[in-house]
């Protein structure tokens, strides 16, 4: 058995926290559950998957994410309800401002999983799963 029970948050360092937390409070429906204005900081959650994000202090300086080329986060992926949810999702994504597509809903390695790949607002790359189920 291991010694932790699943992830308790998610920190993300993003260009702007209004436009990011705008894209999961508007798109995909979080609830802001708290806020730091001082630091500044926006905590968003799905009621299972809680989200802080941190403004970057200089946007135009930071250095933007490179999955390929930076040690630490390659993506985070949020489960959805099944793949009827997932192709809504992708044609909603595929309209929202500072998203970009990676790749629509497909199989996952063959299996009967689906899922695909984003960037979200502030180009961190997501990944949203339908597992499969009977």
């Amino acid at each position: 058995m291991a010694m932790t029970q699943g992830a308790h948050h998610i920190g993300l360092t993003v260009p702007n926290i209004t436009a990011t937390r705008d894209f999961f409070v508007n798109v995909l429906e979080f609830k802001q559950v708290g806020e730091a204005p001082s630091y500044p900081a926006f905590f968003v959650s799905d009621g299972t998957t809680l989200l802080t994000l941190w403004q970057a202090t200089d946007p135009n300086t930071a250095t933007p994410f490179d999955r390929k080329n930076n040690i630490g986060l390659h993506h985070f992926a949020l489960r959805v309800q099944n793949l009827e949810m997932l192709n809504f999702l992708h044609q909603t994504l595929a309209i929202t401002e500072g998203v970009e597509i990676e790749f629509p809903p497909e199989p996952l390695g063959g299996s009967p999983t689906h899922h695909m790949m984003l960037n979200i607002p502030g180009g961190i790359r997501m990944e949203l799963i339908a597992p499969f189920t009977i």
